[in-house]
């Protein structure tokens, strides 16, 4: 089994992200209208990022776009394209629809917009001219993600345990990670609160019942990969123990058998997610069987990444870089 490294994936995964960022419809909006005043096309209403298929597609190709030339990948394509988005004016009025829609998104698209934040000012931080001029851009959005999910954070009495958008654990995890990244202590904090007030007593994961037909995440594994972020090591291999005594439950491949089903193949989405976990999480517990699972559904993963199925392709590069990056 061979897994491609970064550096020849990365032209491909930039080819991915420049149609995507290209490509305005078909477009998922969603959107509250209030009145027929709010009847406007998505371009208007996200002038950032109102292509690939929905806006936290939108979000996480652009996060994946910034990560890339961070790599050392040269595309003076991408970088322009990015330039062409990520611009000042653009993102206050994705600030301001995030503020008067303060559960638009949440917590996923949240999630990836402080990705995005984060991996801007780190790679302005390493010189580039370009990202710390996103990273000044996109400061109203992280302002305005990082104030409702404070709001949310501390109000949530009972966490979303379904393997997709609505994840509780998925999105307080790469919120606090980006809150951490970006200097924000007080809103990681917070977070990480949250985080031990809502999993901390979990015991017993029913493995067994994961998947269902549609996931994208393992609920199981997204909440270990919050625990192991917000627990020492002797305590997240002790909480380890007690909540997923058998991980050969939430390890196996998962099948797709009709990839031009954009649900169904959100399985193709759970081996790379799962992956992406794994790596993390046997690296906080020195587990060699949990990564050797994690090659394997990264491999998996990888083969329907380069697909012409947009149903796949607005998506998936996102969570095989992401995987590549925790192995």
């Amino acid at each position: 089994m061979r897994i491609p490294s970064k550096a020849e994936l990365a032209p491909v995964y930039a080819s991915i992200v420049l149609e995507n960022l290209s490509r305005s419809y078909p477009y998922h909006l969603v959107h509250l209208v209030k009145g027929e005043q709010d009847v406007r096309p998505a371009t208007q209403l996200y002038p950032a990022f109102h292509t690939s298929y929905d806006w936290h597609s939108c979000v996480h190709m652009h996060w994946l776009g910034v990560e890339l030339l961070r790599s050392g990948l040269e595309s003076e394509a991408l970088r322009t394209r990015l330039n062409e988005n990520l611009e000042a004016a653009k993102l206050q009025v994705e600030a301001e629809y995030l503020l008067s829609h303060p559960i638009f998104e949440r917590p996923y698209g949240w999630a990836w917009a402080a990705r995005l934040a984060a991996s801007a000012e780190a790679f302005g931080r390493e010189g580039d001219a370009d990202a710390k001029r996103w990273s000044a851009a996109l400061s109203p959005l992280s302002e305005a993600v990082f104030g409702n999910a404070r709001k949310w954070s501390t109000s949530i009495n009972h966490p979303v345990r379904h393997g997709v958008h609505s994840n509780t654990a998925f999105g307080i995890s790469w919120l606090m990670s980006a809150a951490k990244e970006l200097g924000r202590t007080a809103d990681s904090a917070v977070l990480k609160a949250a985080a031990l007030r809502l999993f901390r007593a979990d015991r017993d994961w029913a493995g067994r019942w994961e998947l269902s037909g549609q996931d994208f995440l393992s609920a199981g594994l997204s909440e270990v990969d919050l625990m192991s972020r917000v627990l020492s090591a002797t305590d997240f291999s002790v909480w380890f123990e007690a909540f997923l005594p058998e991980p050969e439950d939430v390890v196996r491949l998962a099948v797709v058998t009709d990839k031009s089903d954009a649900q169904m193949v959100h399985l193709d989405g759970l081996n790379l997610s799962r992956a992406g976990a794994l790596y993390r999480i046997s690296s906080a517990l020195g587990d060699q069987q949990l990564r050797e699972s994690a090659d394997l559904l990264l491999s998996h993963g990888l083969e329907a990444v380069a697909t012409d199925e947009f149903a796949s392709s607005h998506w998936l590069a996102s969570f095989a870089w992401d995987a590549l990056l925790s192995r």
